[in-house]
Parts: C-alpha cells; structure tokens; sequence
C-alpha cells in the first residue's frame, strides 16, 4: 500500500519543502495537537489533522476549511516521521490535488535539517470550532 501511494506523489527532502513553501507551495501539517505543542511548528503550515484531512480539502465539501488550497496548488503534508503523510498525499491525489506530496522524514527530520521552527499557538480548550478550520498558524 505505501508504495503504491509513494508511486503517486511527491516526495520532497525537507530542504526541498521549504523551498517549495517560499515559492507558495502550501505546507499542511497532520500531526496532532499534542505533537504539535511538544515539537513546534513549520512556519505558515495550516493545520488539519488527519483525522479530518479529506473533509477539510475536499474541493466542493461542504466540511471544506476556507484556507484549504485549491487542487491545483502545490501541497507539501508534513507528520511527525514521514509515514502518515504518504498515504494522506495519495489521499488528496484521489481528491484532484495534482500536486501533492510529503516531507520526507517528517518534522523530525525537518527539525534534524535546520529548517524553522516556531512554537505552536496555544489553543484554548474552551473553543467550539471544528477540527482542520483554522487559518494558516503563522506567516513566514
């Protein structure tokens, strides 16, 4: 199964990805809340959890998140360690997206790279908003 979805996307070298990112390229992070507090963030990534991923990207959903890219729009998933984010990039293949694709080694090896990395925003558990429908977490 992972490598039929490997066979479908993009995989990008976390350099690679954040190269695509300053050339507009739409960093989705899937990972959990709770990964997300304890390890940071990629700068500018939109959340949405996989747990949720193809509700909130789906091009005509009514579930859609308002910042979702459009499916012709470059779209880098990273998760924690690179596995969960090839068969979510195959995923949005299915959708349309004709340019999906992953980090490979996930934010560990972004981390491992270098590349930027900011602390997550805090969220209130108070809030009653769904899953995946928040804007990108930070400008680059």
């Amino acid at each position: 199964m992972l490598e039929e979805a490997r066979s479908r996307i993009e995989r990008l070298e976390p350099a690679c990805a954040w190269a695509a990112a300053e050339r507009g390229a739409v960093v989705i992070d899937i990972r959990s809340d709770g990964d997300r507090q304890r390890d940071g963030i990629v700068p500018g990534s939109l959340h949405v959890p996989r747990t949720v991923l193809e509700w909130r990207l789906e091009p005509e959903g009514t579930w859609r998140n308002p910042y979702a890219p459009r499916v012709d729009q470059q779209v880098v998933l990273v998760c924690d360690h690179g596995c969960s984010s090839i068969l979510a990039a195959a995923a949005l293949v299915e959708l349309g997206f004709s340019h999906a694709g992953d980090v490979i080694g996930g934010f560990q090896g972004w981390r491992e790279a270098g590349l930027p990395v900011t602390h997550a925003p805090v969220q209130s558990g108070e809030s009653d908003e769904a899953p995946g429908m928040r804007p990108p977490d930070q400008i680059r």
